[in-house]
């Protein structure tokens, strides 16, 4: 005789609804506000604006990929957006066109597309051996450090970008081997599949491995976590902060190479505030600031979600200031949810 074992249900109540809501209310708050964008205008719900949303998203999770590994070292880039727009600055004026008139330099022949996006690559990453050198030697803190950085590379930036004898314009007329690299895309099926997706998704994979699967990545979250035990258990932990700092840097470079040529062109002011971006995705996608807490799928997720809402905004047409307003919001609450969570474990 079979005897049926009963099984005791918890029973639910409004004290666990509630504590459920508080801890995912900012991603209510982000579906509320989709709601109310498709709402307002269906016509968002398109394939074509799913598929500009891919794009504008593909350089936004490489960014996002970088600052993700500081914050989970407990840290934060606030000179993350500056050093986007120094490297399409740089990328943008080395890979002109020949035929255009206005070129930065007129007697620079044709280069090979990969060298200047690997200069400007490198150039950032060097901007992010500095963050991690001061932060890691001189224990000032990330705040600090990267928010005079960001001053650094912005004044960098400017005196690049504003040389005679056509002074401070926007650097256009980029080489079409340029433009096709960032604009160009497949045709799949009827769907048309972005280069820009393509290469954000071979960075995530990239990054994926190497928080998951490397030793290094282990070193990440043991810093970020409990730096003290780290060091104890052997973790080199200035070698770990120097390294992901630079890491950060090269992504923020090869991601400003893209923009530029995804844009058509670049400026001093290229980058501006895309660190907002990057922190607030972040936050949203469960990278905690508390340290040692983050996933590549969440910071992917982040950056997916944050965009939607972005680019839901300016389709519905928010004034752009009222966006800024909208994005602080969101990483207040973000963030006041996240200390809330690590206030209750402990």
């Amino acid at each position: 005789m079979i005897q049926e074992k009963t099984k005791k249900t918890k029973k639910i109540t409004t004290k666990d609804i509630l504590a459920w809501m508080m801890n995912n209310a900012i991603f209510l708050v982000l579906l509320v506000l989709l709601l109310v964008i498709i709402t307002i205008s269906p016509d968002f719900v398109t394939m074509n604006n799913f598929r500009n949303i891919l794009t504008q998203a593909s350089t936004r999770i490489i960014i996002a990929l970088g600052v993700g590994g500081i914050i989970i070292l407990q840290g934060t880039d606030l000179s993350a957006g500056r050093i986007v727009g120094l490297s399409a600055v740089i990328s943008a004026s080395l890979l002109q066109a020949p035929s255009y008139a206005y070129r930065m330099y007129p007697e620079l022949p044709a280069l090979p597309i990969l060298l200047p996006i690997l200069l400007a690559a490198a150039v950032a990453g060097v901007f992010g051996l500095i963050n991690g050198f001061i932060i890691s030697k001189l224990n000032v803190t990330p705040f600090i450090t990267t928010l005079g950085t960001q001053i650094i590379v912005y004044g960098v930036t400017s005196i690049y970008f504003d040389r005679p004898p056509y002074g401070a314009q926007p650097i256009g007329g980029l080489d079409p081997r340029y433009m096709k690299f960032a604009q160009g895309s497949f045709n799949i099926g009827g769907f048309i599949l972005p280069y820009l997706v393509l290469y954000a998704a071979a960075v995530t994979l990239f990054i994926w491995v190497l928080w998951n699967k490397t030793r290094f990545g282990k070193n990440i979250y043991a810093v970020g976590g409990n730096p003290d035990a780290a060091v104890v258990s052997g973790v080199n932990k200035a070698k770990t902060i120097i390294i992901v700092f630079v890491l950060a840097g090269m992504l923020y470079g090869f991601a400003g190479s893209l923009e530029a040529a995804r844009v058509g062109s670049a400026t001093n002011n290229t980058g501006n505030m895309y660190e907002l971006d990057a922190i607030a995705a972040c936050v949203v996608g469960g990278v905690s600031f508390s340290g040692g807490v983050g996933t590549v799928a969440g910071v992917v997720t982040g950056v997916l979600i944050f965009q939607v809402i972005n680019y839901g905004l300016a389709f519905i047409g928010v004034n752009p200031y009222l966006q800024y307003i909208i994005k602080g919001l969101i990483i207040i609450t973000a963030v006041a949810i996240d200390t809330r969570k690590y206030i209750k474990k402990k």
